[in-house]
């Protein structure tokens, strides 16, 4: 059994033998820890001020996401034209100066609906830009044949910092009552914690991306910004296997993939949570995708749970529909983080595997379109279906949008990758 345990572990985490990576890697667990102790107080923040409108939340995803849906093709353009090394710094900086407004603006008290639009559409500009230029860098760090594990790698830490960073949020919204609000929990300005910590975190992940060794990479030909945008959309146009699992990708972020305002929606105003509850459903939901990713992680070969993860996702979505208490909701939460992080990966690691480097750049920018792109109209789509206001109600509301995910993923089935494309150049 241990040498079992030993071998599992030695192929789970084969990527962090590589040091760059491994550095990489650590810096990003520990600061998105802070982020989503940021993005966890933030939906909780919106709900405080608007009185538990699912709206409200879904407008939030809106402003937070639209800069994806509008400038993601621009974004790849430019990753594949200029240093990586350059676009990072400049949106994780800009990131840390919207985390430093947030929590002055909420420990002053001063904090608007119409202040956290503007600062999420803030953020949102520099994730258009951040989060492809991340996601294309994975395979600066390893090898060819360790691709699909640091891409399952890199999702186990997004999802490990998420599961500790909204596990957190209800610590130290806790300790921000008494450090910041003077003891009075209905105080807004305990929600400033979270953010001020946040603003921390950026410090170390921000000197790493400066110090780290990228290697040299072939840019993009020197035609004309359109033109490079046009030959990325090509070549995703007569590759089969990109194209079938982007478009799988954008079907389930319109439908299914919506937890950022489910989660919240359903522990506040279904379960009647406050900050430790909603907490802790977050969590769970989170270590479930971990689960997913190390599962992931595990497996040589990221194209057989395209579809599972997608049939996984759909019944525990609608599941949870008519799970009468948080404390079943618990783990039904985290099986459907699972078939989210079991998708997701999968879909990431085959579309990574699939391009040439001189494209990486504006593919990823094509794969965030359809992911975190789609999250506008998806929230919204979301935020009105499982609206306690409309007529359906939010249990039926989320049977709706599982159901919708089912359609899509079936209509896709035959149509999904079984085999990697040889890679050309376009």
């Amino acid at each position: 059994m241990t040498a079992s345990l030993r071998n599992w572990a030695a192929s789970t985490f084969a990527a962090l033998q590589h040091p760059n990576f491994r550095r990489y890697w650590i810096s990003q667990l520990l600061s998105l820890v802070g982020s989503w102790m940021q993005t966890t107080a933030q939906q909780y923040l919106v709900l405080e001020l608007t009185g538990g409108s699912s709206a409200a939340l879904g407008w939030v995803t809106v402003a937070q996401f639209m800069p994806s849906l509008l400038f993601s093709l621009f974004a790849g353009a430019v990753i594949d034209r200029v240093p990586r090394r350059r676009v990072l710094l400049i949106t994780q900086v800009v990131l840390m100066f919207t985390a430093l407004a947030l929590g002055i603006t909420t420990h002053l008290g001063i904090v608007t609906l119409p202040m956290v639009l503007g600062i999420a559409f803030v953020a949102g500009m520099a994730n258009a830009f951040d989060m492809p230029a991340r996601q294309s860098m994975v395979v600066d760090f390893v090898p060819r044949d360790s691709v699909p594990n640091a891409v399952a790698l890199n999702s186990l830490s997004f999802n490990v910092s998420r599961t500790v960073g909204q596990a957190l949020f209800g610590v130290v919204a806790a300790l921000g009552v008494r450090l910041l609000a003077g003891g009075n929990e209905d105080n807004l300005s305990r929600l400033a914690f979270p953010y001020y910590l946040n603003v921390l975190s950026f410090f170390y992940v921000i000197y790493v991306i400066a110090t780290l060794p990228f290697p040299e990479r072939e840019m993009a030909r020197s035609d004309s910004m359109l033109e490079n945008v046009k030959e990325g959309l090509r070549y995703v146009r007569r590759t089969p296997a990109v194209r079938n699992v982007m478009l799988l990708v954008g079907a389930l972020s319109l439908t299914t993939v919506n937890f950022n305002v489910i989660i919240p929606y359903f522990a506040r105003v279904v379960y009647g949570q406050r900050e430790g509850g909603f907490g802790l459903l977050s969590a769970a939901f989170g270590i479930g995708a971990m689960a997913g990713a190390l599962w992931q992680a595990s497996k040589p070969n990221p194209l057989r749970n395209l579809r599972v993860g997608s049939l996984i996702l759909a019944a525990s979505a609608a599941l949870l529909a008519f799970t009468p208490s948080p404390l079943l909701a618990l783990p039904v939460l985290a099986v459907c983080g699972f078939g989210m992080l079991s998708l997701l990966v999968s879909a990431n690691s085959t579309v990574q595997l699939s391009i040439p480097d001189e494209l990486r750049g504006r593919v990823m920018s094509l794969y965030t379109f359809v992911l975190a792109g789609m999250g506008p109209p998806g929230a919204l789509i979301a935020s009105k279906l499982i609206s306690r206001e409309w007529v359906l109600g939010p249990r039926w509301g989320l049977v709706t949008l599982a159901g919708l995910g089912l359609a899509a993923t079936l209509l896709l089935w035959r149509h999904l990758p079984r085999s990697f494309p040889n890679v050309k150049r376009p």
